[in-house]
């Protein structure tokens, strides 16, 4: 099993894969997300995924790397972090009782075997009608600030979601079932991610 890397700074998916027995070195991409000319939002996170990775790769050999990008579709607009507290306040105005489409793409580096595999995951979320108030106070957290859609399902966002449709991790910003069927293709099983065969 090559070393595996997670192209991502995201707090939410190193500890995604630490619960499930993985300990990635992690390596941010800094790849500047403006740049890509995608505009449907499964394109859009699928380019970003794979640019993230493809960055990432420059600096390491014989590793596994994996990039991943989230982006919430909303009323056909792809909605990222907010930019500001007053945006993220508009931005939750606009969401509150409604449903949105949270895509995150996925892309494999298999340096080894000289193999790039790339999957979408898509996932409804329908958020609560909360009040301005409640809104606010959540906005002061500063958790919003960080996070596609402006929430974190595992944090404090997670009172302000009614209910999802599709896989949970998706939303947190890696699709597990997504990452086992990709290990999967590239030929290697739990057992060689967990070091148990």
């Amino acid at each position: 099993m090559p070393p595996f890397v997670l192209a991502s700074a995201s707090p939410a998916r190193l500890r995604l894969l630490k619960s499930v027995g993985l300990n990635p070195f992690v390596q941010a991409s800094n790849f500047d997300e403006s740049s890509l000319p995608f505009e449907s939002a499964p394109e859009l996170a699928a380019g970003l995924a794979l640019a993230k990775a493809q960055t990432v790769a420059t600096y390491f050999n014989q590793s596994l790397i994996l990039g991943c990008d989230s982006l919430l579709l909303l009323d056909g607009e792809i909605q990222g972090k907010p930019q500001s507290p007053q945006a993220a306040l508009e931005r939750w105005r606009k969401m509150r009782g409604r449903r949105g489409e949270l895509y995150t793409g996925h892309a494999l580096i298999d340096q080894t075997q000289g193999k790039v595999l790339q999957a979408t995951g898509l996932t409804g979320v329908r958020f609560a009608d909360a009040d301005d108030r409640t809104l606010q106070a959540y906005i002061a957290t500063g958790e919003p600030m960080q996070c596609a859609g402006a929430f974190a399902l595992e944090g404090k966002g997670g009172l302000l979601i009614e209910g999802i449709e599709g896989c949970h991790s998706n939303v947190i910003g890696l699709s597990l079932p997504i990452l086992r069927r990709l290990l999967a293709q590239l030929g290697y099983g739990l057992g060689d991610l967990w070091g148990t065969v």
